[in-house]
């Protein structure tokens, strides 16, 4: 029988896709050998629900998903359709998954215990950031951390299963619904972005070895919180205006965030007169951003400390957050301490 060797067809008739994110999480499973593939299934989850709340946040405007929902979550926020959609759909997805025990949730008072005795591991996420700009049309995302269960499988799920530091992670990442939809996500070895082809139903890698520039020309903050924050962070802020930075500010923490690790720049939100221990959440949102922004190159502190180094003693504690370039955060770290 004759036969000719393969050869790649270099013809412009179709994009090239690439490596799905499935083919990519089988390659990448032995970094993970005590995992025996829990990890990539639960992955595999995330990325399901995923899809599926990016089709629900398409379908914005057509569908009665906007607008909110009528009830008040623990943060003392008025919960929007689409947060109680996405946080009933990554919920379905890691309780059907089976690799999962418990799940700490922005939308929830308490520990969800799925009731799982073999499930290894915690997740704890923000469903969807950003609610104030659903209605809107800005982007918005997923944050979600992975950590790995402390007590042994079969027993009830104790305080230190789920108060970990953020070191402790072993995986986290981050979905952005925007003009495209794109998971980032790290297992501790670099960090890995995948872009949602919806025709094919498919992630495929797109931002292979991410990495975040040591200085940036942008900062993102609300300054209208500027009344209201340490004089320190105003003669920060004047001294990237003076060297000629650009002020960016989405409001969706994943979105700007995801800006600043392409393009370099740091993101501030400081403790104010009012929220004196700071807004973002440090379990499910600063944490993970926090993991993935060290994996790039980045840097991430509440002024003071490292945010992997700071022991949670509450499920929603908060924590002044700034976030971006190593060289921009570390001179925020010394106008603050000096």
């Amino acid at each position: 029988m004759k036969t000719q060797p393969y050869k790649q067809d270099t013809q412009n008739l179709a994009y090239n896709v690439g490596v799905t994110l499935d083919r990519f999480i089988k390659s990448k499973q032995e970094d993970f050998p005590f995992a025996s593939g829990e990890l990539s299934q639960l992955l595999r989850d995330i990325a399901l629900a995923a899809k599926i709340v990016s089709r629900e946040i398409s379908r914005a405007g057509l569908s009665d998903v906007t607008g909110a929902f009528g009830q008040i979550n623990v943060q003392g926020e008025e919960q929007q359709k689409l947060d109680v959609i996405a946080d009933v759909r990554f919920t379905r997805a890691l309780t059907k998954g089976g690799e999962v025990c418990a799940i700490v949730s922005e939308e929830e008072d308490l520990v969800i215990d799925l009731q799982n005795s073999k499930g290894k591991y915690v997740v704890a996420i923000d469903p969807l950031d950003g609610s104030s700009n659903i209605d809107v049309n800005v982007s918005i995302g997923t944050v979600f951390s992975i950590y790995r269960r402390v007590t042994p499988s079969g027993s009830p799920i104790q305080e230190v299963d789920v108060l970990q530091k953020g070191r402790e992670q072993v995986a986290a990442g981050y979905v952005l619904y925007g003009s495209s939809t794109m998971l980032v996500y790290s297992t501790g070895n670099g960090a890995n972005g995948f872009t949602y082809e919806r025709s094919l139903g498919e992630f495929f890698l797109s931002h292979p070895d991410m990495k975040m520039p040591e200085d940036g020309n942008i900062f993102t903050m609300n300054e209208g919180l500027t009344p209201m924050i340490n004089p320190n962070i105003l003669s920060y802020l004047e001294s990237c205006k003076r060297q000629g930075a650009s002020a960016r500010y989405i409001g969706s923490l994943v979105a700007d965030f995801h800006r600043n690790l392409l393009k370099g720049g740091i993101y501030l939100y400081p403790a104010t007169n009012q929220a004196k221990k700071g807004k973002i959440r440090l379990i499910y949102e600063a944490n993970a951003l926090a993991f993935i922004a060290e994996q790039v190159g980045g840097m991430a502190s509440d002024g003071k400390n490292r945010i992997l180094d700071i022991q949670p003693e509450s499920l929603h504690q908060r924590t002044p957050f700034y976030i971006g370039s190593t060289n921009m955060v570390k001179k925020l770290e010394e106008v603050l301490n000096n």
